[in-house]
Parts: structure tokens; sequence; C-alpha cells
């Protein structure tokens, strides 16, 4: 080509990279307008408003604050009405405030402007993952993983909501590919640039810390990489390679904490002007079940050796990681399963996503792709990466593993390309492919949350087979709102999702709330009758019984077998009727119970209770709840016995949904 041709080639492809991003950006922005917050964001908003504007970093902790902080910024200059802090226990004070931040104030402007900020880690990573597959394979390689990117639909989904999965993908990305451009060309710029990369990752998530193990495998296999041979010359060599790599990531190690330092303004203390944590970090360390961890995080603690609200999101992560349940094809399980993640990467990848990664791995077994530098530093760290997820035990969805799909996009660009080098007639195939992923994608627009490829019946589906933000994080009032709108509905029952953190009256929402383990959890009282008529209106994650429990443990268990009237956003079901719902009254009048005894009124907890076990009398709640009352009014015998009648529940029905009951109840009867 000649120098005259040159700009005007380098014009074309930065035209072409621009579309595709623009096209994803576009997409982005389109569906983060229609959809109405997720279960976290008000939280991890406030959160990084209150670290810009008071230097707060405790409302949060269990992740670290740079997505926060970007999300926050278009904020600042807002006037903004603000909640009183009132040192409850510290995700109480995240949730609640974050709530009251939001929807005292101009909720969705707020909330659109923040999903925009965060959304550039989105377009970074597109271009990234073009440079990147660009500079590995070539131009045409970088060219068909960004149009795979483009339309890929768990970025779509995630990519602009105010989390952390899409800015962990970016920079945990960014750190391997700079790493990858310095064992290529070893500089000073470059091991810097690795650096920094690294920081922004463990910045975004608890979890990039897996970056390290990542970078330290990938520096064994360039050590060994190269010829075997015995020649003492080539041992030189390797031994010079090992002493410089181990210093390159030992400096990575520093420049990366430094920086997550710098992301805490360099202050241990993780609240400003003597605020204290609730509960203390010593306190809250002593709670995990691992004594190894308990060592662990107290040794790093005492010798400030990392920032406090880090570590005590680190013993959050962990802590939460023992409560999770499981929900596969219909089944909750008490606890992690190890097949989660693979299932949920077969239903919620596109088919011609999995199609282009079946022929990337023929293609290496085959040796029409044999770029092996390359395909070790695409496959090493997606592989870890799901290894680690398998045996985590935090199966809320497939967004926990987003990291993985850049890797294997890139994988899937240079592969394609190989092939095509090979016989161009697979350009057709790979064209035709590529069409698909965009019609499958663009079709469950603006729901991309609840995306399921056609082998499983597409995104009418996903809720059968999977639940949380896999289907529903409670992003579908908007258009629930259009729904009883246009129906001309004005009263309604709701079981909606995310009650308790997400005010769905701002939207005009006339349904009066049903009971949700969430809303039990922050407060929230919902009264329930024993009987209702419909519409009544259930979100997917709470249809599942996930957070309930199987079976008789789930109030609304009888809705499974119905069929809805409608679905709105593939995420929240519609049945209309009369329907009996003792269970859901049992937990009102628990609920209500609870209240009373804490205000220690006792006459009147006695009575929410015993109405609450007249409704559910098979239940454990309300036979331990009566304990507690019987306890608080001195009466030991009659208390001793609801306590032993609910261990007994808790023991013979779905006891590994109870454990907690279990422990509870058995220390309560083990007091004289």
């Amino acid at each position: 080509m000649s120098e005259s041709t040159a700009p005007g080639r380098r014009a074309r492809v930065f035209a072409g990279v621009g579309l595709l991003v623009g096209i994803f950006w576009i997409q982005l922005a389109l569906s983060v307008h229609r959809n109405s917050f997720t279960w976290d964001e008000d939280d991890h908003i406030y959160s990084g408003y209150m670290s810009w504007k008071h230097g707060d970093f405790g409302l949060n902790p269990e992740h670290p604050p740079l997505v926060k902080l970007v999300a926050a910024l278009p904020l600042l200059h807002l006037p903004v009405k603000m909640p009183a802090l009132q040192n409850r226990f510290f995700k109480l004070e995240g949730f609640l405030g974050g709530k009251e931040f939001f929807f005292n104030n101009d909720a969705d402007g707020m909330l659109f402007r923040a999903r925009l900020a965060v959304s550039l880690f989105a377009v970074l990573l597109a271009v990234l993952v073009f440079l990147a597959a660009k500079e590995m394979f070539g131009m045409w390689a970088g060219f068909i993983a960004l149009g795979l990117l483009a339309f890929d639909p768990n970025f779509l989904a995630h990519g602009a909501v105010v989390g952390t999965d899409a800015g962990l993908s970016c920079f945990l990305f960014a750190s391997i590919y700079a790493f990858y451009r310095y064992v290529k060309a070893p500089s000073v710029g470059r091991l810097a640039a690795a650096g920094l990369a690294t920081g922004l990752a463990i910045s975004t998530k608890h979890t990039a810390t897996l970056v390290f193990p990542m970078l330290a495998m990938l520096a064994v296999c360039e050590i060994f990489r190269r010829d075997n041979t015995v020649d003492s010359t080539q041992r030189d060599a390797k031994g010079k390679r090992t002493v410089r790599l181990a210093a390159a990531l030992l400096l990575i190690t520093v420049i990366s904490i430094g920086v997550l330092w710098a992301c805490y303004g360099f202050r241990y203390e993780p609240r400003a002007n003597r605020l204290a944590m609730n509960p203390t970090y010593a306190e809250f360390v002593k709670s995990m079940s691992r004594p190894h961890d308990v060592w662990l995080l107290s040794t790093v603690g005492r010798f400030h050796l990392l920032p406090e609200s880090y570590l005590y999101g680190l013993a959050d992560v962990r802590k939460m990681s023992d409560f999770y349940s499981s929900f596969v094809f219909g089944k909750i399980y008490p606890q992690g399963v190890w097949f989660y993640f693979p299932v949920a990467f077969a239903i919620k990848s596109s088919l011609a996503f999995l199609i282009f990664l079946l022929l990337a791995i023929w293609a290496m077994a085959t040796r029409k792709f044999t770029a092996w530098r390359e395909i070790l530093f695409l496959t090493i760290p997606p592989a870890f990466y799901l290894l680690v997820a398998m045996v985590a035990g935090m199966n809320i969805g497939l967004r926990h593993i987003l990291p993985m799909y850049t890797f294997l996009i890139v994988l899937v660009g240079g592969a394609t390309w190989a092939l095509i080098q090979t016989n161009r007639r697979w350009a057709y195939a790979i064209v035709v492919l590529l069409i698909f992923q965009a019609v499958s994608t663009t079709r469950t627009f603006p729901a991309y949350m609840a995306y399921a490829n056609e082998l499983w019946g597409g995104p009418t589906q996903t809720y059968k087979y999977l639940t949380d933000s896999n289907v529903d994080w409670a992003q579908q009032l908007k258009a629930t709102k259009r729904y009883l709108d246009d129906r001309g509905v004005k009263n309604c029952w709701f079981v909606y999702f995310g009650e308790g953190v997400i005010d769905y009256s701002y939207y005009g929402i006339p349904c009066k709330p049903l009971p949700t383990p969430d809303a039990m959890w922050t407060g929230e009282f919902a009264e329930a009758p024993p009987a209702i008529d419909g519409p009544v209106l259930i979100s997917a994650g709470c249809l599942s019984g996930w957070e309930f429990g199987p079976g008789v443990l789930n109030p609304y268990e009888q809705f499974k077998s119905l069929k809805p009237a409608a679905v709105i956003d593939f995420g929240v079901f519609v049945f209309d009727g009369h329907f009996e719902i003792p269970l859901a009254a049992s937990l009102s009048h628990s609920h209500k119970a609870q209240e009373l005894l804490a205000a220690n009124q006792l006459p009147e907890a006695l009575a929410e209770a015993q109405q609450a076990l007249a409704l559910a009398p098979n239940a454990v709640r309300p036979n331990a709840l009566l304990g507690s009352v019987y306890t608080a009014m001195n009466q030991p015998a009659e208390a001793r016995a609801h306590n032993e009648r609910a261990l007994q529940l808790a023991k013979t029905v779905e006891p590994g949904f109870q454990r907690n009951w279990i422990t509870g109840l058995e220390g309560a009867l083990s007091k004289k």
C-alpha cells in the first residue's frame, strides 16, 4: 500500500471501529433508559456520592470504590436532599440511605446520568477488545471480535448497570493485555501500564485479586514456552527471563496496591469524621465461619496493609458465600453447586457465540490456529476464573463470570480469522453467524438481562432454569407501569423482588405489596390478608422461591403451576383470580409481632404471633417467634414447648434451608 492510501485505510478502520462501538453504546443507552433500578444500584451510587462528598467508604464496603465513584461523579453538582445517617447495620445504612437518596429526589434522572457514566467502562472494553485482537491476530480478527462484543447479550445487559461486573471485565482484561504487551516487548512504560491496569481492576471488585495468580501462571508459561534445549546459553536466557518476570510481577503488585490506596484517599479508616462501622471491623471479622480467614484478615488489618473498608468487604464476600442458595433447572439447592456456572454459560451465551467457541476449539485441535502465546493468554485467565467461580458458592448470576467472555471473544476473533485465511469460504459462515447473533440479541430489547439462547427456548423460558440477575434484578417497573396503565388497573397486589430497597410507588404503580424476604430484612411491612383477588404481579425472582426455599417454605408456590395472564419484560408475571395465601399472611403477622417484641409490647406481640401460628401452624417462624415472646414474658414452659415444636419442624421440613433456624433454636433450648 502506498503512503498516499495509508491514511485513507486508517480512516476506514477508525470509522468501522467507531460505528461498531457507537452501535454498542446506543444499545446500552436505550436499554438503560427503558429499565428501572436494579437491586443494588441505589446503594452503589449513594455510596459513591458519600465517598466524594464526605470521604465515607463505609456504606458499601462489599465492593471497592472505583465504579461507584465514577457513577456518582455526574451527580455531584445536583441539588439533592440528603438522608440522615442513623448508625444502622452497615448494609441497611447503605441500602435504605440509598433508597431515600434517590426516591426523595429526581431518581430517574439521577440514575440515567450514573448509568451513562459507568457505560464508559463498557465502551473502553470494546476498544480494548479490538486493539488486542488486532495486535494479536490482525485487523479483521479485531473486527470479528468487536462485532461479537457489540451484540453480546450479557454485556448489553450489564454494560451500563451501576455494578462492578462490566468494570471488572474491562480492567481484568486490560491487566492481562498490558502484561502480554510487556512480555512481547519489555519496557518501563508497558510495565507501568500493567501495574496501573491491575490496580484499577482490584479497585473495582474483590474478585479481581484473581489477576495475581493469573499473571503468575502466564509468567511461568512465558518462561517455559520457548525452546527447551539444554544449551547453557538458553539456560542463562531462561534464568534471566525468570528474574525479569519475577521482578515485573513484584512491581505490578506494588503499583496496583498503590492505586488501590489512592482510590480510598490513602486512608486506612473507612469513614471520616470519626464515624464508626456497625459492626466494627474486629467484630465483623470474628463472625466469619472459617478460622483461617479470621486470622488472615485480622493480621492484615492489624498492620494496616490494605484499607479497612477493602478488608471489610473481603470479609463480607466470604460471609455471604455461606448463605446463598442456588436455583438451577427449576430446583433450589441450599448452597452453591459446582455446575451452576457451566449451566448458566450454556443457557445465557448466544447460540452464535457457542458455535464460534466450538469452531475455535476445533481450529486449535486441528492446528489451523497455532498462535500459542496468544492462546495461553486468552485461555488461562477465563479457565482459572471459571474454576474459582465453580467452587466459590456465589450462584446468583452469570454476571459473576462476565470477565470470561472478553478473553473468549478475542480468542474467537483470532481463530475465525485463521480459518478464513485457510479457506475464504469461511468468511460467509462467519458473517452469517455474526448477523444471527445480532438478531438473536436485539429481539430481547430492552430486557437483555433475561436473555437465553434458542436451544433453551429464548428469553420467555429463562425463568424456568435460572433466577436473580439472570432474569429479574427488579428492573421492570417502567414496563409494569405501562402495562397497568394500558389496562386501567388501579388495584392490584405486587410480590416485587426489589421490595424494601426500591420504592416502586415512585413510578406510580398502584399495587399493594405482599411480603418478600428482602422487605422483611429491611423492616418494610407488607400487610397480607389470608386471601386476595387479582391481578397479582409476581417478580420472577420471587416466583422461583429461591430466597424463601422450596415447596411449603414458599408462600407463593401455588403460582408456579398456574398459567399467567401476561408476562412483563420476561420477569414480572401477572395472575388473575382468587388466591388463598395463608403463609404470606402469617409472615405479615410474624413481622408485626417481631417489631412489637422489639418494642417490649409483649401482649400485643403475643396476639400477633398467635395469629401467625393459626395461619401457618406447621411453619417454623411463628412457632419460634412464640417461643421468643413467651421467653420475654417469663413463661419458660410455654417458650420451650414452642421452641421444641419449631426445632422439630426445622429438622424435618427442608432442613437444608432452615439450618439457621436449627442453630438458633438449639442454642435457645440449651439455655436453662
